[in-house]
């Protein structure tokens, strides 16, 4: 009997810290059920529908209309060049900041830099900044007459570049541009990744006579595995998300050289109130950033086994 008791009470007391975690975890996940399950949960059901402009005086005139969305945009030219320039930017400009991140990690954590603390102050201070504001300096930076780089150029004696108005170039500005913006983000995690690192490691590859290379091949880079992929599955999906840039300099020129998904989903949604073509656009965006973040979490599962 005693024994049954026990786990009464036992059972009892677990139904009650379980009535107590739920208590203090419902101001959280309140909020998010309503303002992120319910407005996705809606667009779902959006994008199954032809919801327009006149949809949004009365909702009757919004008709059910399956997966014709969906196979619009397999049909659509628009979405392959606006989908062809998104992984443009993803598979490029992920890397480049990636590298440039952990580059300028590796030079702010050494201890023959002097003034660390004032780098990375200067270094992450692009990210802090309005990206509204960062896009219009480098819009006039890009002038091809009067920009910055451009006059640059010319002490090189290099022609002046139609940066933003040459499709060849207009993507890899926007790049370029996007690489200095956000990077101080990424090497402030590169900085925690490399402090975790034990010391003690260096210490045992220089008393083996490893050089630098050697040690940052075999101590920092496997050590920085975890930082790594995480970085990487978060710059990817920021990356996916390119907006305001092309928006701001660009509007997706020329001949849409540089339209991106989102760009495309702003345009269909909100320009020509295709709202459920736009809401198909959103979720296949969805499904490609679940996509590459599975994909991703899966290399890290294999590289640890």
């Amino acid at each position: 009997m005693a024994t049954s008791s026990q786990h009464k009470s036992l059972s009892h007391e677990i139904k009650s810290v379980r009535r107590a975690a739920y208590f203090f975890l419902a101001p959280a996940l309140i909020p998010i059920f309503v303002f992120f399950f319910v407005p996705a949960l809606a667009a779902f059901v959006l994008s199954f529908t032809d919801f327009d402009i006149y949809s949004l005086s009365n909702i009757a005139y919004a008709r059910f209309v399956g997966v014709r969305n969906y196979l619009q945009l397999l049909k659509d030219p628009l979405f392959w060049k606006a989908m062809t320039n998104t992984l443009y930017y993803v598979l490029v400009g992920g890397p480049l900041s990636i590298a440039a991140s952990l580059g300028t990690a590796l030079l702010v954590n050494s201890k023959l830099i002097r003034f660390q603390g004032l780098l990375r102050t200067i270094y992450f201070a692009p990210v802090v900044t309005t990206l509204v504001a960062v896009a219009v300096v480098w819009r006039f930076m890009y002038h091809p007459r009067f920009g910055l780089l451009n006059y640059a150029l010319g002490f090189l004696g290099i022609a002046p570049i139609d940066w933003l108005g040459d499709p060849a170039w207009a993507m890899p500005a926007i790049i370029l541009m996007s690489i200095w913006k956000n990077f101080g983000y990424n090497m402030i995690i590169f900085v925690a990744g490399l402090q975790s690192i034990p010391a003690q490691l260096y210490e045992a590859a220089r008393i083996d006579g490893a050089n630098f290379w050697e040690q940052f091949k075999s101590i920092t880079l496997p050590m920085l595995a975890p930082t790594t992929v995480f970085v990487s599955i978060i710059a990817m999906i920021g990356n996916f998300q390119l907006f305001t840039e092309p928006y701001v300099m660009t509007q997706g020129g020329p001949v849409n050289s540089t339209l991106s998904i989102v760009l495309l989903m702003y345009q269909q949604g909100f320009r020509w109130w295709n709202l459920g073509y736009s809401a198909a656009i959103a979720f296949v965006l969805f499904g490609f950033i679940l996509l590459g973040s599975l994909l991703q979490a899966k290399l890290q599962k294999r590289g640890e086994g």
